[in-house]
């Protein structure tokens, strides 16, 4: 599944989505990915978000992606809706396994499943999973996407395309073999999967006074960046030989021919924070056994400037219907 681009949703949906009331803070905006709403003397942090590109763990995929959202507007996720629908009336085991995972994800988050809807329909083909996240800040002031200032440093976790290798070692096994992929390879790349919530980075950050955060997911690591960037209305300088690198991550994306940096990656977080905080950040994640690297820079300018392998490249252009899982299942139809 793949976004449609920026120029559609500014001229199909934005237009249609403006709203005067006065206890909206945050509404609908491109590279938010939260709405902030005052319920009381609290703010109310909200989320949906669909999962239809996987199929192995669905449902637990699906309930941390969504808490992944709040908790990087530095917010902690409490509850969730959940729906689920499956290609046909006869796959109820299908949906009792995507509801027993749902349920181990939040358990893993701690949230509550507070409701959700549950149907088939046969114009899909594999299921399609979405869940509505819900926090309330409870004294702590969010984090914007677009809140980098000059001179901040831009940090990221854990690494690139996490979540998009754990899905193909999982989903296409089969194709992996023919690619010449191990068995080995493919239990590592399967326990990248393990790693997808960015709750425990995101506390800390948040903690530290992180001026930004974005969780690495469609367009992957350049996407987020652009994203971030864009909104901060500051430009992004990095080396992209900084981003922890993972063997397995590198073996599955030169067998597949993806790009990592452009792979969806759920379970990264990229983050700015200012300079004098970055030691400790990356000392207290560590120690929590947390990878977490300094890749660059907050400047003046538009967009992203990436220097690596002796090159230096400046992207400004938004494409987020750019999607190299979306590539894979359209070269490896299941």
């Amino acid at each position: 599944m793949s976004k449609f681009s920026h120029e559609v949703l500014q001229r199909c949906i934005f237009p249609y989505v403006k709203n005067q009331d006065p206890g909206v803070i945050l509404g609908a905006a491109f590279g938010q990915d939260v709405a902030l709403t005052k319920v009381g003397g609290d703010i109310l942090a909200s989320h949906v978000d669909p999962i239809v590109g996987a199929i192995e763990n669905i449902g637990w995929l699906a309930v941390h992606i969504a808490c992944n959202d709040i908790a990087a507007s530095g917010i902690r996720p409490s509850w969730a809706l959940v729906l689920v629908l499956v290609p046909r009336v006869e796959d109820e085991d299908m949906l009792e396994e995507i509801m027993q995972d749902a349920s181990r994800a939040a358990q893993e988050a701690g949230i509550a499943i507070i409701g959700g809807h549950t149907g088939y329909s046969s114009g899909i083909v594999r299921p399609l999973v979405a869940v509505t996240a819900l926090g309330n800040a409870a004294g702590r002031a969010p984090i914007y996407t677009g809140g980098a200032h000059l001179e901040d440093r831009v940090l990221i976790t854990k690494g690139v395309a996490l979540e998009g290798t754990a899905i193909l070692a999982h989903d296409f096994a089969d194709v992996a073999k023919k690619l010449g992929i191990t068995d080995a390879e493919l239990d590592q790349a399967r326990n990248l999967a393990h790693e997808v919530s960015v709750i425990p980075e995101s506390d800390v950050l948040a903690e530290h006074g992180a001026t930004s955060m974005h969780d690495v997911t469609r367009g992957g690591l350049m996407e987020t960046l652009i994203e971030m960037a864009n909104a901060s209305g500051v430009c992004f300088r990095i080396n992209s030989s900084l981003v922890p690198a993972r063997p397995v991550i590198d073996r599955f994306a030169e067998r597949f021919g993806f790009d990592p940096l452009r792979m969806i990656s759920s379970g990264s977080l990229a983050a700015t924070v200012s300079p004098d905080r970055v030691d400790a950040v990356i000392r207290e994640l560590s120690e929590r056994g947390i990878p977490c690297a300094d890749i660059g820079g907050v400047t003046e300018g538009k967009g992203i400037i990436v220097e690596g392998s002796g090159t230096v490249d400046h992207y400004t252009e938004i494409r987020c219907e750019d999607d190299e899982l979306a590539r894979m299942w359209a070269l490896y139809p299941r």
